[in-house]
């Protein structure tokens, strides 16, 4: 029996809260890729069954998760909880296709 592929979510959680919003990235990201489930962990150097635990909520080793987030080119970034507003806001600015605010543009500046 083939293994179907996952939909592609749009209301796909930004900021992770729990493990299931981890998790909704993750198969999110496979979906886009048009990866089934197989192949991605294949990719990932993991078992399915470690993505499917992964996409479904439950806990992995941290090395496992930065082995599938590498494997499926996404990134984690840990930062303060008020500098993630801020981020977030000027990501939805940035999607949206203005430019920056002078707040996050110092920032980067002053950071290199």
């Amino acid at each position: 029996m083939s293994r179907k592929l996952p939909s592609i979510n749009l209301s796909t959680p930004r900021e992770i809260r729990k493990l299931e919003d981890l998790g909704q990235i993750v198969r999110n990201q496979r979906a886009q890729g048009r990866l089934r489930i197989d192949d991605a962990a294949a990719l990932c150097f993991v078992s399915s069954d470690l993505l499917s635990r992964l996409e479904n909520g439950r806990p992995i080793t941290m090395d496992k998760l930065l082995k599938v987030l590498d494997g499926l080119g996404l990134r984690m970034l840990v930062l303060p909880a008020c500098d993630a507003v801020l981020l977030k806001s000027e990501l939805e600015v940035l999607r949206a296709g203005s430019k920056p605010s002078r707040a996050l543009s110092n920032t980067s500046e002053r950071d290199e």
